[in-house]
């Protein structure tokens, strides 16, 4: 007995070390296979994207889309491809910070993200995202494609203001956003509570100061109401809880209209574009599905989004309002101002209400 358990007392370094020596050469290779194929130009590209999803039957998605997206685009691709697509949904800020915990901690569960720009780019200065090629890439918009390949736009969610048509008339709508000064919007106006953003681009293209007092002097006179998630903001004003919001995304609006709620929306300029887009992890549990989802997402499931009103990158299915005056959130100049602008915004929209 004694001999025996000295023998596993001798043998536990040896498994453990065995077993560490997997776990390397498992994770090796897992990169080993990414790398090879992110990039890969053949001509049997999609053959083997089919042939290795189809292998490993099934992906893990992270998106903040809405759910009712995310449903249709996993069911088209499940369809086609025969690959189970799990998802995780939250919000951008979660997805962010679920990510980065999860790869400081030794855990790669996630294949793709599906979520804001700027914290795409967080991702990417993290090393956690792997720069893909694609021959879809020529199809897309000029802005989609971000410098180094880290991720890649997949559609604008363009953030524009929305009013209930049953309790502001049409005559009242404010053209620029200094008519918003006026004692008429008191108690009746809403942002949402996240949209650092979307003040630094509005303000930067007004001019800092002179944008910063603006906005300062609209909560100030009339106060903003801040809500949290932009969904629940469109139902708001829905409700008439919010009667005109300043920070709604377009194809909210569109969805509620078709649906006969009482929302119609006005574009003040600049209209702010945040783009959103799609990253494939450097460490991928199931590479193959990941890049095959990618491709996907830039090609079938644009027109997938197009249909259910959002503003895609694919030329062949969409674009931006050629009339509109627009200004895209800068993502990487963003996050090196981001604490300045989060500072900002809670300056501008909550210390004014106290």
């Amino acid at each position: 007995m004694r001999r025996t358990i000295h023998s596993a007392r001798l043998l536990a370094p040896a498994v453990a070390c065995l077993g560490l020596f997997l776990l390397v050469h498992a994770a090796r290779a897992q990169v080993s296979a990414i790398d090879d194929i992110a990039t890969y130009a053949g001509a049997d590209r999609a053959e083997r994207l089919n042939a290795g999803g189809r292998k490993e039957g099934v992906l893990t998605l992270y998106s903040s889309a809405r759910s009712d997206d995310l449903a249709a685009l996993a069911a088209a691709f499940e369809a086609r491809y025969r690959i189970k697509v799990r998802v995780w949904r939250a919000s951008s800020e979660v997805i962010l910070s679920r990510v980065i915990n999860e790869s400081r901690g030794g855990r790669f569960d996630a294949d793709v993200v599906e979520t804001a720009g700027p914290d795409l780019s967080a991702l990417a200065r993290e090393r956690l995202l792997q720069p893909i090629s694609s021959p879809v890439f020529a199809d897309l918009d000029k802005s989609a494609r971000v410098p180094g390949r880290a991720w890649i736009a997949s559609r604008y969610s363009v953030l524009v203001a929305a009013y209930n048509t049953k309790l502001v008339a049409a005559a009242d709508l404010p053209k620029q956003y200094s008519d918003l000064l006026d004692f008429k919007w008191r108690g009746r106006l809403g942002i949402e509570a996240d949209d650092a953003p979307w003040l630094a681009t509005v303000v930067t293209a007004l001019g800092e100061r002179a944008g910063l007092d603006l906005f300062r002097g609209i909560a100030s006179r009339n106060g903003v109401s801040l809500r949290k998630g932009h969904s629940l903001l469109a139902n708001l004003v829905v409700s008439g809880e919010v009667p005109f919001a300043l920070t709604v995304y377009g194809y909210h609006v569109d969805q509620l209209k078709r649906a006969g709620a009482p929302i119609e929306k006005v574009y003040l300029a600049p209209v702010v574009v945040v783009p959103t887009g799609i990253g494939v992890l450097r460490k991928a549990p199931h590479p193959f599905a990941a890049i095959l989802f990618a491709d996907f997402m830039l090609s079938d499931g644009q027109a997938i989004l197009a249909a259910r009103d959002h503003v895609v990158t694919n030329r062949r299915h969409g674009g931006l309002p050629a009339d509109l005056s627009v200004a895209f959130v800068g993502s990487s100049k963003y996050l090196d101002e981001r604490d300045k602008w989060t500072r900002l915004f809670r300056d501008v929209f909550i210390e004014r209400r106290r």
